[in-house]
């Protein structure tokens, strides 16, 4: 049997370090280590041994059997190695790398805030979580009014409601800071809303406030005009409609001429030309004196917009739900 195990032994070590390939070395692995292989079969003659032989025998072979499984696993891996160093293959071109790119409502919203900040106005922002008392209340907005309805507004049952509109920012800001106040506030909004080809439950928007000695609807008007051809070419023509809004008074709606039919109408503006961008006014004196501020002394203005709307407006876009699908092939555009 020790003559057996030494023969074995030699011939194991000799054809794993002579293996010239993976192959080689896994078939020598298995002819001796293999559940019949040598090894195997030596195990299988220790019956045939007397009570004496087999305690030294059988220490023997565990030996050996130790010793060929490391010299079979170190052969295997000196080829892995190799295999790994050759998949690599340095002649071949290389590869481009994708990069990521900024979403299209990010690039909206931040043109919008460059176009503001060059008109001296700065960016304030407010929590997406918001008290009845700064969603409603403190912006003047009756207990009958429609907004306050389950049917248009996220509550939870803590008393707080997912903010409709980034309004309750300027509350926020007029309640810290004195006159004069010029911002924006872009951000996320919630409504309960049946997501379709132009509504969703969450969005996006930015209003403006500005409040000082002497502020009129004129300002409000030369502004936004200004806004909205800086942001759509000089060409672009606003009108302003007299509407309702229990932030501001006077207030009016913000029209800008459609572009997909150069104001002929068409099904993107529904025949009438112009596109409705969003609502304006003068900040109510109500929601003035809330806040601590003098409304005999000073006036302000207020405006807000859809930050969906002008996306896809600049960019072609017929289905507010393609900015949230998240589809590469769409984002790639933007690279």
């Amino acid at each position: 049997m020790i003559e057996a195990l030494t023969d074995i032994r030699e011939q194991a070590l000799r054809e794993l370090q002579e293996a010239k390939t993976l192959q080689d070395a896994e078939a020598a692995k298995y002819k001796f280590l293999g559940r019949k292989g040598l090894i195997a079969g030596l195990f299988g003659r220790m019956r045939d041994l007397s009570v004496e032989e087999r305690p030294e025998a059988g220490q023997a072979l565990n030996r050996l059997r130790t010793e060929l499984e490391a010299a079979a696993e170190a052969a295997l891996a000196k080829f892995a190695r190799k295999k790994d160093a050759l998949s690599i293959d340095t002649t071949l071109p290389g590869r481009m790398s994708h990069l990521g790119a900024l979403h299209p409502l990010t690039l909206v919203t931040r043109h919008i805030i460059d176009i503001f900040r060059q008109m001296g106005f700065r960016v304030a922002r407010g929590p997406e979580l918001e008290t009845v008392y700064y969603n409603f209340d403190a912006l003047n907005t009756p207990p009958w009014h429609p907004s306050r309805d389950e049917t248009d507004t996220l509550y939870l049952p803590n008393g707080f409601v997912l903010r409709t509109e980034t309004s309750p920012v300027q509350i926020r800001v007029m309640e810290s800071t004195q006159p004069p106040v010029r911002i924006i506030a872009p951000g996320r909004v919630y409504r309960r809303d049946k997501p379709d080809a132009t509504h969703s439950p969450m969005f996006h928007q930015v209003e403006g406030l500005y409040v000082d000695v002497g502020v009129t609807m004129a300002d409000l008007k030369g502004t936004l005009i200004a806004f909205y051809r800086a942001l759509f070419g000089q060409d672009t023509a606003v009108r302003f409609r007299p509407h309702f809004f229990p932030f501001t008074e006077p207030s009016a709606e913000v029209d800008v001429n459609c572009f997909f039919c150069a104001g002929k109408g068409c099904r993107i503006c529904k025949g009438t030309g112009w596109i409705e961008m969003g609502g304006s006014g003068m900040v109510d004196p109500n929601v003035l004196d809330g806040v601590g501020y003098d409304s005999e002394k000073y006036t302000g203005w207020a405006f807000g917009l859809g930050i969906e709307r002008v996306a896809m407006i600049l960019y072609g876009i017929d289905n507010i739900r393609t900015l949230y699908d998240g589809d590469v092939r769409f984002l790639k555009q933007y690279i």
